[in-house]
């Protein structure tokens, strides 16, 4: 039957078919096929036009849990809001979780989510001790770290498409309370975000910054440094609190542009006093305060959200930084929420994981045509220049260079994908490459980032001498 399935940012899967997962028979597929958790994916990666999306999302029970040591057995099709509100009043709590509540358990493996605890705990994918895969061509396999396990760390990150995750056991870790003791530190200028950032990462669970991106002159990225830990004792309560509001309608121009925008972006500075202060948080307000309004992505108006993020090595990114949101100044768009964060050393278990050592910048934009997309061109340009990678769950649009670059072991993911599974994103970099060029993985292979780190900056921090050929 057919059905409407759309991603966050606001791309729609055309002429899809609708497979419930406990109906699913690989045999009787006559198109290619996608699983599809609850669509929090911000562009092309859980969709898939003209073909069946294998909804999983009824297939969402606790199958067991272990209260000694944490490790909980799901259906896929989990909600991380459910897990959080079974295991929480036992004192248990996920490892990692990302700035929304809505993404399902599988969801949440295929793309090897992270959060703002990375510098302590890794991705999602580190925390995952076994899975139970469906394959078209062999049938329904067990995999972890000691069995298929190839099979297993091309899963985590591998965007559905090495079979359907029918289950999946996460090991949680323990908490004394699920409130929230939140640290605000207000800085005035970018460099002093850096200056800042290692420390509180050696100091607190959880870590991520705010940046004003219209500030101008000394103020430059100035914005708030959020960093959390559990309270030691208090509330163990699961349950988020109720939507403040629901946006209930796309408007015609988008309201997060111009002067609005800048005079929300100096409210918003100013929320935080001088200096630094300190208040206990409820935990869904402190990981998930987007969450308080419902379908708050209708704001960005008819053409939907364009999110670029991209993760910098550590010595590229205090320029690299500058140099994004300096790129977004120029071409007059303002970012509606801009978050920074510092990634850790901790390696994921997944074949094709964003997160890497280094600084992650996330910059939210309003559709708004063909200004847009040049914007997020260069914004991919100063990305790879520096040695850098995007999320590709994030968009909808970068060039298959550009994702070959940021992944290199893409081929070897594409080795492991189900023959009967696709995706439009899997079919707008791998397969369109693949096709038009054979020699791209040679070339991808010799030119990516680490291997080729062309990195230049002048004083104004203008990119130039850029070495990395087109491919």
């Amino acid at each position: 039957m057919s059905e409407t399935f759309t991603a966050w940012g606001g791309e729609a899967a055309k002429n899809a078919v609708a497979v419930p997962l406990e109906t699913l028979d690989f045999s009787r597929l006559t198109t290619p096929a996608l699983p599809y958790g609850d669509g929090r994916s911000y562009g092309d990666s859980c969709l898939l036009s003209g073909g069946a999306m294998i909804d999983g999302r009824h297939r969402n029970r606790i199958l067991a849990f272990d209260g000694e040591t944490g490790l909980l057995t799901a259906e896929a099709g989990i909600r991380l809001s459910d897990i959080i509100a079974f295991a929480a009043p036992l004192g248990w709590f996920p490892a990692v979780l990302p700035g929304t509540r809505f993404v399902t358990l599988g969801g949440a493996i295929a793309n090897d989510i992270h959060g703002k605890n990375h510098h302590r705990r890794g991705s999602f994918g580190c925390h995952v001790e076994r899975l139970v895969l469906e394959r078209s061509d062999r049938g329904r396999l067990v995999c972890s770290p000691r069995g298929n396990a190839d099979l297993f760390a091309a899963t985590i990150s591998g965007f559905g498409l090495t079979g359907v995750i029918r289950e999946a056991t996460i090991r949680l870790m323990r908490v004394p309370s699920t409130q929230i003791r939140e640290v605000t530190t207000r800085f005035d200028r970018l460099e002093d975000y850096f200056e800042l950032a290692a420390e509180t990462d050696k100091r607190h669970e959880y870590a991520v910054a705010w940046i004003d991106s219209l500030a101008t002159g000394k103020s430059f990225g100035r914005g708030h440094l959020i960093a959390g830990d559990h309270e030691k004792s208090g509330e163990r309560a699961g349950s988020a609190r109720p939507a403040l509001a629901t946006v209930p309608l796309t408007p015609p121009v988008s309201p997060l542009i111009g002067p609005g925008l800048k005079a929300f972006n100096e409210l918003y500075y100013r929320k935080a006093r001088p200096g630094t202060s300190e208040r206990t948080v409820p935990f869904d307000g402190f990981f998930f305060p987007l969450d308080r309004i419902g379908r708050w992505n209708r704001l960005y108006g008819p053409r939907g959200l364009c999110q670029h993020q991209c993760v910098l090595p550590e010595e590229a990114g205090a320029d690299g930084v500058r140099a994004l949101l300096d790129a977004a100044r120029t071409y007059k768009q303002g970012s509606f929420l801009t978050v920074l964060k510092r990634f850790g050393a901790l390696a994921s278990p997944g074949l094709t994981s964003f997160p890497r050592p280094g600084y992650t910048l996330t910059l939210d934009f309003p559709h708004r045509g063909e200004k847009t997309l040049k914007l997020l061109a260069e914004l991919d340009r100063i990305t790879i220049e520096a040695g850098g990678a995007i999320n590709p769950y994030k968009h909808a649009r970068a060039a298959p260079q550009t994702f070959a670059m940021s992944f290199p072991r893409w081929r070897e993911l594409e080795a492991f994908r189900d023959p009967a599974l696709l995706s439009n994103f899997w079919r707008r970099t791998v397969v369109m490459a693949l096709a038009e060029d054979p020699a791209m993985v040679s070339k991808a292979k010799k030119y990516n980032s680490s291997q080729n780190p062309a990195f230049t900056l002048k004083a104004d921090a203008t990119l130039v001498n850029s070495e990395i050929p087109a491919l």
